[in-house]
């Protein structure tokens, strides 16, 4: 098979796609793909004025609506708007997030930062944009996972790393969390005859915006191994391939996931890439999808 580029992405045209974080990073180059290829994109940024300075870079038919998702108020606001605007959305690509952040963080509703941006904050909006999503042909959710998830555990005796907080560990919590939900919305959507399909990527080694972030609290020594770590990956357009593969790849079905083929996952050509053991287990995810439906209070399938 021939190597997958952005070129072949089918046309987009009279397609609604929202792409969270679309202002940098893989969110800018999804975004700009998805509209060089037609479609309409709304650019779900929590920085408005980076949100229109993007939407110019991109052109295109871009909107850029304020979200937050680290405050289920601003995910409340943000969905509400939006499915009164688009009552039929093709495709939610769950790209923003945030990561290693130093000492431990919360968000607005006391979730660690990590855990609460990545995945409940994407949690929630796709609950609350699930009935737009259904009313779409063909729609699809894409969740960005990561590497790390794989030698990750979900704890669900302190989810929130109140005890013990290791900035490291609890994004690899936050991507795993991730990944559980993609595949336990796959399973949800299929039990329940729902059209909307649920497929994850990850970008492997990427340099985007967040990758000198991962060691800039850490002083003179971690900026330097900042600098050293991005001469080993890979470049946010060729990062960007495996989600877009996800979210363009006609007659995609649920539960796949998508990443680089290279140098264990980290870099190369977009291929069907290996989830982690915890990932899929149906326990953890039934677990891990009655505790978000809790402390989020959004309820579905």
């Amino acid at each position: 098979m021939t190597e997958w580029t952005a070129d072949r992405i089918p046309d987009q045209r009279g397609r609604v796609a929202v792409v969270t974080g679309a202002n940098s990073g893989l969110g800018l180059v999804t975004a700009t793909e998805l509209a060089r290829h037609g479609a309409l994109v709304v650019l779900a940024v929590r920085n408005t004025d980076a949100g229109e300075a993007a939407a110019r870079r991109i052109g295109g038919e871009t909107e850029v609506r304020e979200l937050d998702l680290a405050s289920l108020t601003s995910v409340r606001t943000f969905a509400a708007k939006l499915a009164a605007d688009f009552p039929a959305i093709d495709l939610l690509v769950n790209n923003a997030g945030v990561v290693l952040l130093g000492p431990r963080r919360t968000t607005a509703d006391g979730f660690e930062l990590q855990l609460g941006t990545n995945m409940l904050g994407h949690f929630a909006l796709t609950g609350l944009l699930l009935g737009n999503l259904a009313a779409a042909r063909e729609a699809r959710v894409v969740s960005l996972s990561s590497i790390t998830h794989k030698n990750a555990h979900l704890d669900f005796d302190d989810l929130m790393f109140e005890r013990s907080y290791r900035a490291a560990a609890a994004y690899g919590r936050s991507k795993l969390a991730t990944t559980v939900f993609g595949i336990e919305l796959d399973r949800r959507l299929r039990a329940a005859g729902s059209p909307v399909v649920s497929v994850l990527a990850h970008p492997g080694l990427t340099r985007t915006n967040l990758t000198p972030r991962a060691w800039e609290h850490r002083g003179r020594v971690g900026r330097l191994i900042a600098r050293a770590g991005l001469l080993a990956t890979q470049s946010v357009e060729q990062g960007a391939l495996p989600q877009l593969r996800a979210a363009t790849e006609p007659g995609l079905p649920g539960g796949r996931f998508y990443g680089p083929a290279g140098l264990m996952e980290t870099r190369g050509r977009v291929t069907e890439a290996r989830l982690g053991r915890e990932a899929t287990d149906p326990a953890v995810g039934k677990r891990l999808w009655a505790v978000a439906e809790e402390i989020t209070g959004i309820r579905y399938l």
